[in-house]
């Protein structure tokens, strides 16, 4: 080999490496990243309404009714050409099996999606059982290490020493604030962690379907809801839930109705910005918006709701998450 082939090689190698590497956020990512966290927001505070103020009991209703109404939406939009559910609009199948709009096979890709994301959602229900809510912030916040470490098995992601000293902050901002709980529950902390890997393992299968399907946003969250519904509206009949609902004293309130209306519109908007943040930035950009969001989430429900009382450990160590992923989203942005 010649030293022209060398020097070719190496570049090559180079090339790889570098697309390995985290890249700058673009400005397409920055708003996909802001509309997740402004959606979620909302979307928590619905639910909270829903489930405090009007006492509504079944947490798994409201993510069936949200799942019907983004696939119902989802069908209509496509169903007159409004959106599109592949990357290329011309890289169309001729075998979709008909009203679904995807293939067999394109559904199969999708499937470690769909059954990441209701061990995501299974798991974390259970993982509030059992521990306190400083301890439960505090556990959930080490997702991002999970999260790093489930993309570098998959993909091979590296980030700079920026980024990993940003994560470090953040974590080490989510046991200053939970410190004052140090209650040790062996089943309970395996649960949490549980839910940890799960969503990590959720997030990362998003970027990683999203390019091999050939789905985009709207394809991804088609596929998860077809496959998704079934199995959610059939647990909700074996535990009794579609009962509860049927039952339920506000059930024909306007009021109520209007919060779950708003709660089904900002779902579908939070989980198109969830799998468009996740597939332009990354798994990790998308867990580090979600502890953010959690600060923003915090002082409005303070806000509107009360019940939190002052803590100095806790907002110090909120402060320190919150420095952690504004030092994330400058690396980002610059490119570091």
């Amino acid at each position: 080999m010649d030293f022209k082939d060398q020097k070719t090689l190496l570049d090559s190698k180079s090339s790889d490496d570098d697309r390995r590497v985290s890249s700058p956020m673009t400005r397409k990512g920055v708003y996909a990243a802001v509309s997740y966290m402004t959606s979620a927001v909302l979307l928590i505070m619905f639910n909270k309404a829903a489930l405090s103020s009007y006492k509504f009991p079944c947490a798994n209703v409201i993510t069936l009714f949200q799942m019907v109404c983004s696939s119902v939406l989802l069908y209509a939009l496509r169903s007159r050409n409004i959106v599109s559910f592949r990357v290329n609009n011309e890289n169309q199948s001729t075998n979709n099996i008909p009203g679904i709009f995807v293939s067999l096979k394109t559904l199969l890709t999708t499937l470690p999606l769909a059954i990441s994301y209701l061990l995501y959602m299974l798991v974390s229900m259970e993982s509030v059982r059992g521990v306190s809510v400083p301890m439960y912030t505090t556990l959930r916040r080490t997702t991002v290490a999970f999260t790093m470490l489930v993309e570098y098995v998959l993909v091979r992601q590296k980030y700079s020493r920026y980024i990993v000293g940003s994560v470090g902050i953040i974590i080490f901002g989510a046991f200053i604030a939970g410190a004052r709980d140090l209650s040790f529950d062996s089943y309970a902390y395996a649960i949490v962690l549980s839910a940890n890997i799960c969503t990590a393992i959720y997030l990362a299968s998003i970027a990683r379907i999203g390019k091999s399907s050939g789905l985009n946003s709207f394809g991804l969250m088609w596929c998860n809801g077809i496959l998704c519904t079934p199995i959610l509206l059939l647990w909700t009949w074996v535990s009794g839930d579609l009962q509860v609902t049927a039952n339920f004293s506000h059930l024909s309130s306007v009021g109520f109705q209007v919060v779950m209306l708003l709660s089904c519109v900002m779902a579908f908007f939070l989980n198109y910005a969830v799998f468009l943040n996740t597939t332009l930035n990354s798994a990790l950009t998308q867990t580090i918006c979600g502890n953010l969001k959690d600060l923003f989430t915090i002082g409005l429900g303070w806000i509107l709701f009360g019940g939190l009382p002052f803590d100095l450990l806790n907002v110090a160590g909120q402060s320190l998450g919150f420095l952690g992923s504004c030092i994330y989203a400058f690396c980002k942005i610059r490119g570091l």
